[in-house]
């Protein structure tokens, strides 16, 4: 019996290393990738004007404006997310809710994708959900969100169509001309994005396959997805879908008029690069730090931003708004630290 205690003793701690390093090897890759990308955008960047925009040319005004949407965009979520758990018999309270939401986007600062888990957990530690019921309303709420976004970004490029068309015609620019500016390094870059998210894709589906082996949590998964269908009140749940979404565009695109080169782009033109980055985001780099800044800097340029103010742009924009992150993560880890456990 003790050899056998013994066994399962070492067998528990090996799994437990071995989870560690696969963890620590993808905070290393994540910032890797992410780092790589920044600094192959922002090599020669003149990072002592940073200040100077930051100080004397930047309008804060708007920025500051843009806050509150930042935050309702999350609280939105969170609202929602209470609302799908309830089909399911779960019903965590409001503040556990929209703290798990806030503190989810900040972790994921650290390991991409964890937040998600994160959050359940969350749920589960303070108010007893379900931690499978809770990951299945998440993969609902991924699938919803998708869609609209898919739904989103087709319905803007054909609208925007005409204006790449006559930005094609007076500028004399092709499409070859656009690819033929890209370097080496620009088509690398581009390359790996998509080798990480096929890899991100394939983690996930093994790690889901793997989950599935276990028939109550396959069960708890598949009410949580399935729960959409009982959502009492379904206007409120389509409205808060809206709004998350809307509260997001909002938060960005504030942003552009805090910038001289941005400011009369038009709301269009906010669309289409919020759209961009959105789906940039999807290669499992911290906060999207990297893609987010290459592929929304890519779309100002042809918007004919000139390339120096678009770095500024991105890297002023998206320093900000992941320090929002940071400071609702930190509140709402003191609001959970005060809360009573079920």
């Amino acid at each position: 019996m003790c050899a056998n205690s013994l066994k399962l003793t070492i067998f528990a701690f090996q799994m437990e290393q071995k989870k560690l390093v696969n963890n620590i090897f993808k905070v290393v890759v994540s910032l890797a990738l992410g780092g790589a990308i920044l600094y192959w955008m922002y090599r020669g960047f003149d990072f002592k004007k940073v200040e100077q925009v930051l100080l004397h040319e930047m309008n804060w005004t708007w920025m500051l404006l843009s806050f509150p949407f930042g935050i309702l965009a999350q609280m939105f979520r969170g609202w929602r997310w209470k609302q799908t758990l309830e089909p399911v018999d779960e019903h965590p309270r409001t503040s556990v809710c929209l703290n798990s939401i806030f503190l989810s986007y900040a972790v994921s600062l650290i390991i991409p994708r964890i937040g998600e888990f994160a959050r359940c957990g969350v749920l589960k530690r303070w108010d007893k959900v379900s931690f499978p019921k809770a990951i299945g309303t998440v993969v609902t709420e991924r699938a919803i969100d998708s869609l609209l976004v898919m739904g989103i970004t087709v319905l803007t490029f054909l609208l925007q169509i005409p204006v790449f068309l006559t930005f094609f015609d007076k500028t004399g620019t092709s499409m070859d001309s656009i690819f033929g500016k890209f370097t080496t390094t620009g088509y690398i870059v581009t390359i790996i994005c998509g080798i990480a998210v096929l890899i991100l894709c394939y983690l996930l589906l093994k790690k889901l396959s793997i989950y599935n082996k276990v028939k109550a949590t396959f069960k708890g998964i598949w009410e949580g997805v399935t729960s959409l269908k009982n959502v009492r009140n379904v206007p409120l749940f389509i409205f808060f879908t809206l709004a998350i979404w809307v509260s997001y565009f909002l938060h960005y695109y504030l942003t552009f008029f805090c910038f001289e080169a941005t400011k009369d782009l038009g709301m269009m033109c906010a669309l289409v690069t919020f759209i961009v980055g959105s789906i940039a985001v999807i290669v499992p780099t911290p906060n999207g730090a990297g893609p987010w800044h290459f592929a929304v800097k890519t779309m100002l340029i042809l918007y004919a931003v000139d390339a120096n103010d678009a770095l500024f742009f991105v890297l002023i924009v998206h320093s900000v708004q992941t320090l929002l992150v940071v400071a609702l993560g930190i509140f709402s880890w003191l609001g959970l630290a005060f809360t009573k456990k079920r």
